[in-house]
Parts: C-alpha cells; structure tokens; sequence
C-alpha cells in the first residue's frame, strides 16, 4: 500500500475528513464572500495556519470559478496547486541515498512523538538502499528506550552502541561516532533523549551531545531531524522554534498520519519555515515510513473522502 492509498485510510479514521467539510461548506453554485471566509475559517480550523488559509482564500476568490463546473473538484484543483508549490521544494531524496563519509544524524523530538521507532524505519530503509548503519542510544534516561532502540537494530539487523540507564549521554555518542568512522559506516543514527523542550537542563544535555560529535568530525552533525507527532496541532509550531533555537533543524518527520485528517499542519510547517520535510509516519509497521513526495501528499490531503 502506497502513501496515496494509507493517507486516505488514515484520514478516514477521523470523525471528519478534510474534502467532505469542504464539501459541506460549498453547497451552493457560486462561490460569495461568505462562503469565501467559511473556507478560510475551516482551513484554520484544519490546522493549516493562518497564512495559507489567507492565500488559499485569496487564490479561490480570484479564479472566480464558474458556477457550471463542479465546484468542490474546481477548490479541490487550486488546494492542491497550492500545496505542490509550497511543498514541491521541501522534498529531500537524497536524506535517504548512501553516502560516501559518514553522515552523522541527530534525531530529536519531545515524548511520545515515536522518535524510537521511527529511528528504526529510517535504519531500515538506509540498509535496504545499501549503506552501512549505526544506532546509538542516547536516550539513557530510560531503560525502555535503550532496551527499544536495541530490538530495533536487532530485527534490522543494524549495529548499536548502547550504555546502561543513568550514562552520559554525549559519552555514548562520543563511542559511537568514533567507531562509526573508523569502521567505515555510512550512517550513524543518534536516538535522543525525548524532553520538553521548555527543559533548560535536558537541552543543554542534548546540545552537548551535537557538540561533542563535532570533537571528531567538526561538520558533524550532518543533519538534525526533528520527529513530530501529528496529533499534537499548533503545538507542533512551538516544538520547532524552540528545537530550532538549540541546534538548526535540517528535516523534519511527521508521524501519526494514519489517524488524523490534522495534517495541515504539514502546510503551516511548509508556509512558516520552509524546512525539509523527510518522510511521513503513516502506521506502526516496518514499513510505514514514507519517503514524503509532495504530489503525493496533495493529492491524498484533497481525495482523503
């Protein structure tokens, strides 16, 4: 099953889905002003940011559809025009393509996003495309987490380096780094404590374990990837401005797609800081991390009835 295909069936899992709340607003053959703000008012209300709710609006209102055409497909038309030029430039292939040094990438992300797992699919799929990975668990504040990163790289069959619960966690990364480099690997996967980020100590304790990377290689790390859980809505917004204070965020991931019609927020995300968007968490299984794919994302946010 494709991204195209899980989308639609994740959004069905919602009470209500982005198109039929559209749908249900446009019941008449022309498009008026109030009709107009109801759009905009349901956009927000969808999470998709002010911004684009405004220009979104702004776009219907100029096209002046024709009442004789199907208006809902004619919105439907310009939502995903919108979306395939914002979110066209955020794709990023290459995150995935082996590399010839090592590229060290530090995941981030609060509780409960799924950063863990998500490591694990992200391994998967650098394995599966031939590169040479490492996991380090840096998350030693829990047992659970080491012990969770550690099945992970098992079922891939991946190499970890790990420490006991309670270990400094830029000394695990430190090990890590080291062999990974001096061992040839591709890919290193540096699983992060998941913290608050309105945390002044845990902050400081994931900026020292990117400081402490670049010890041994000073580009390190290569890419910074913040994980992201859907369901969170506007909250989101503020996760990336404060991860984006500490250590400049290279990519992000969304998951939890599979049960929400909220993944406009993707588009406020896209509209407000124009970040990489490396793959999206569409399930629970191994292979329920997409490679985003902008025409594919557009063309499930408007069919997901």
């Amino acid at each position: 099953m494709g991204i195209f295909e899980k989308f639609k069936l994740g959004f069905r899992k919602s009470a209500t889905s982005f198109t039929s709340g559209l749908r249900d607003i446009i019941v008449k053959k022309e498009i008026d002003d109030k009709t107009l703000d109801e759009i905009e008012n349901y956009l927000i209300k969808s999470d998709v940011g002010l911004q684009a709710a405004s220009e979104i609006k702004n776009i219907i209102a100029q096209e002046k559809i024709d009442p004789k055409k199907n208006i809902i497909n004619e919105v439907n038309i310009i939502l995903k025009n919108y979306i395939m030029l914002l979110m066209k430039p955020l794709e990023n292939d290459s995150f995935f393509k082996i590399k010839d040094k090592l590229n060290t990438i530090l995941i981030s992300g609060v509780n409960g996003v799924g950063k863990t797992t998500t490591i694990g699919k992200i391994g998967k799929i650098l394995k599966n495309n031939g590169s040479k990975v490492m996991f380090s668990a840096c998350d030693t504040f829990r047992a659970a987490a080491i012990e969770q990163l550690d099945n992970w790289a098992k079922k891939i069959d991946v190499k970890i380096i790990k420490s006991s619960q309670g270990s400094d966690p830029a000394s695990v990364a430190y090990k890590a780094v080291d062999e990974a480099l001096k061992n040839n690997f591709n890919h290193i996967l540096i699983d992060t404590a998941g913290r608050l980020q309105n945390k002044k100590n845990l902050m400081e304790e994931y900026k020292k374990i990117a400081n402490v990377t670049k010890k041994i290689d000073p580009e390190s790390p290569h890419e910074v990837v913040l994980v992201l859980d859907a369901t969170s809505g506007q909250n989101i917004i503020n996760q990336v401005e404060e991860f984006n204070k500490i250590i400049p965020i290279t990519g992000l991931i969304m998951t939890k797609l599979d049960g929400t019609a909220k993944g406009g927020i993707l588009l406020a995300l896209a509209k407000k800081y124009k970040l990489p968007i490396i793959a999206l968490g569409l399930g629970e299984k191994e292979d329920d991390l997409q490679v985003f794919n902008a025409e594919k994302f557009a063309n499930a946010f408007i069919t997901s009835n």
